[in-house]
């Protein structure tokens, strides 16, 4: 199944992405779940996709996506956490994994420009998988993790490089307005199973950039579940970006940052495609 959050008639819902367009939801819980983070606590994904019929057929024109989950309490990101990638950084293998935070305010729906800020012209791309929390809970077992899981989303962590290098902390960097983007679905667990091999891929006008699988990831999904559990509660509706691989544009030669009016997709093979354009504030 895969799940969306969107804008209709200045309202927000959510619903299942079909073939013929997108199935309204919200109508069918009403009070019981007022977001998709709300439904995903409430253990109602299986229910929703059983309320198909009790949905609202929505074309893709009547709506505004959002990121799909709009309001997560926490956003925990992976850094350093393929090989390549460690290498190009010239940095060193940890042997726990580097996180760091972003805000739901520096994300951009699927479709959405990516937003460029005058502050500066070093916008970077990193494609990689994201996973949505479905059960929370606090020193989580790695055996037990994948139990944890939602599902799954592709992510663009956008990075204004010149900001994320100037300290030696990344936050400004990382969570300028709507620099990121975090879609077009959600696609849930059941469809990928835990041994499924993932192939990401992202992709600036057309080039390819960045290729990787999820078996290369040196902190697993399982490994980063139960580290950041140890040291902090998390919940349904949380979301956990697993980090990206090489070809970054920062370690290019010559640089390669976004401009204004490419498009940057970041593709995971079981998922689907995130598109976004890069505009200016």
């Amino acid at each position: 199944m895969k799940f969306v959050s969107f804008i209709v008639d200045n309202e927000s819902s959510y619903g299942l992405a079909v073939e013929e367009g997108i199935i309204d939801l919200r109508p069918a819980f009403g009070n019981r779940a007022a977001d998709l983070k709300a439904l995903i606590a409430g253990g109602l994904l299986q229910e929703a996709a059983r309320a198909r019929a009790a949905g609202v057929l929505r074309q893709p024109g009547e709506v505004r996506l959002l990121p799909v989950i709009p309001n997560p309490g926490k956003i925990v990101c992976a850094g350093l956490n393929y090989a390549d990638h460690v290498r190009e950084t010239g940095r060193q293998v940890t042997e726990d994994p580097v996180l760091f935070l972003r805000v739901p305010e520096s994300q951009a729906a699927h479709g959405e420009d990516i937003v460029l800020p005058p502050e500066s012209g070093k916008l970077d791309y990193e494609g990689e998988i994201a996973v949505i929390l479905g059960q929370g809970g606090r020193r989580i077992a790695e055996v037990a993790a994948w139990d944890h899981i939602a599902g799954y989303a592709c992510y663009n962590d956008g990075s204004l490089r010149d900001w994320q290098t100037s300290t030696s902390q990344w936050t400004a960097g990382k969570n300028f307005w709507r620099t990121g983007a975090f879609g077009p679905w959600m696609v849930t667990a059941d469809e990928i199973p835990p041994d499924r091999k993932m192939t990401l891929t992202t992709r600036l006008n057309g080039v390819e950039m960045q290729r990787a699988t999820s078996d290369m990831l040196i902190h697993s999904i399982p490994r980063l579940i139960a580290y950041i559990s140890t040291f902090m509660p998390l919940a349904p509706g949380d979301v956990i970006v697993t980090g990206t691989p090489g070809g970054v544009g920062m370690k290019r030669m010559p640089p390669v940052f976004m401009k204004e009016g490419d498009i940057v997709e970041v593709e995971v093979d079981a998922i689907g495609v995130l598109r976004n354009r890069i505009g200016r504030e």
